[in-house]
């Protein structure tokens, strides 16, 4: 899925289409479904924090339930190792396992799964005329810049519509070829037509787990982590050991920025803590090193010292760093919470359910200086109190949350 992900790389000029350009006019486009696609919204998705399995997920996610709902897939950050076909282990799990797990977690319904023809994907798709969930081979793409050049399992959302089938992926990242970046293409069946099977599912709108039953945790069994980084050290294939680490460590600091994300929204934080945010930092630095090293190897240099043991250090300072469970939220009142919304909507003129969600109000276009303020005066009189001077400050005043706490 990210075998040639590689942080850093150069980015020259691709032929891939960008987001929002209709595909060529090619002969043969699938019959559209006369209601048209569903639109997504992609703005609210941190897209850069997120693989490309997780990332089409959390888009129907923030469609159902508001912005900030995907960030639920952060919640838990376990250290787990799965076999890859040359033997080495990889922090990646399988397609299989994240859809197993993550839908539930992020309010998603899985209706329907089938692998299927890439023939057979396009006429479920035309015939139900609802939007799908993909997985299929990266190479067969033309939207992402591995078209024609690597090989892995990616994800996708493929509806029919006026003028053939409309494509939406959110997926985010430097590559060898250039960036895959996220947007929406309409394309032909002939730009299809590479496709020869694929996991098609189709998603509804489940429950949304409460942010209080999702208490950040990051943890990790000793001997898994031995057990990782002894393979990558001793490995006798040290080019393709160090060319896979430059993946695992992207993976690890990745998968580590979410979590770090989703800890503010559990915390009502605006930002990570100082030490969060330092070692983050590391987790970069490491990412850096490591994909220099590659770069060295292969061009048949010595591998830099200390490759393994600087990934060693930062996974055991992640466990010291949160060695303390984060501070459990307040049981929300979800009277008052309902009525800070209400308010907040009408203001901003967005549904209350997104901030109910936990939406931040400077995510919708509509937030300025002024609505903030008229947010604050006008939840003062409905409530008919008067907020403390000490709380009337940023990081107090970004969602509903905040307001129902300086209220109560």
């Amino acid at each position: 899925m990210t075998d040639t992900d590689i942080p850093g790389a150069d980015m020259p000029d691709t032929d891939i289409q960008g987001p929002d350009v209709p595909g060529a006019a090619l002969p043969g486009a699938g019959a559209p479904h006369p209601g048209g696609p569903e639109h997504f919204a992609l703005d609210s998705v941190h897209t850069g924090l997120l693989d490309c399995v997780q990332v089409n997920l959390a888009v129907l996610a923030d469609h159902h339930h508001g912005a900030g709902a995907h960030l639920r897939a952060g919640a838990a950050l376990e250290f787990r190792t799965w076999k890859r076909p040359d033997g080495l282990p990889t922090v990646e799990p399988p397609p299989d396992e994240q859809l197993s797990t993550l839908p539930a977690l992020l309010g998603l319904r899985t209706a329907r799964r089938a692998r299927l023809t890439g023939a057979g994907l396009l006429a479920a798709a035309a015939r139900r005329g609802s939007t799908h969930y993909v997985i299929a081979d990266s190479f067969r793409l033309p939207w992402l810049p591995y078209h024609g050049r690597a090989h892995m399992e990616h994800s996708f959302l493929l509806a029919a519509g006026p003028g053939g089938w409309h494509i939406t992926d959110a997926y985010r990242s430097e590559t060898s070829w250039g960036p895959a970046v996220p947007g929406h293409w309409v394309l032909q069946d002939a730009d299809l037509a590479g496709i020869e099977s694929a996991d098609t599912v189709e998603i509804g709108a489940g429950e949304l787990p409460p942010l209080a039953a999702l208490p950040p945790v990051l943890t990790a069994d000793g001997d898994a982590v031995r057990a990782y980084l002894a393979a990558y050290e001793t490995w006798p294939d040290r080019a393709r050991a160090v060319e896979q680490l430059t993946v695992e460590t992207w993976l690890l600091a990745r998968g580590r920025r979410l979590h770090a994300t989703y800890r503010e929204l559990f915390t009502g934080r605006s930002g990570p803590t100082e030490a969060e945010e330092a070692q983050l930092r590391a987790w970069d630095k490491v990412v850096e090193q490591t994909y220099l090293a590659h770069r060295r190897v292969a061009r048949g240099r010595a591998e830099p010292p200390q490759l393994v043991e600087r990934l060693r250090e930062v996974l055991a300072a992640d466990l010291e760093l949160h060695a303390e469970p984060a501070a459990e939220p307040e049981v929300p009142d979800e009277a008052l919470r309902r009525r800070v919304a209400a308010v907040a909507g009408a203001v901003l003129g967005v549904p209350e359910a997104e901030l109910l969600a936990g939406a931040a109000f400077d995510s919708f276009a509509s937030f300025g200086s002024f609505r903030l303020i008229e947010i604050v005066e006008r939840v003062e009189d409905d409530l008919g109190t008067e907020f403390a001077a000490a709380d009337l400050v940023p990081e107090n005043l970004r969602r509903v949350d905040d307001l129902c706490r300086i209220a109560r």
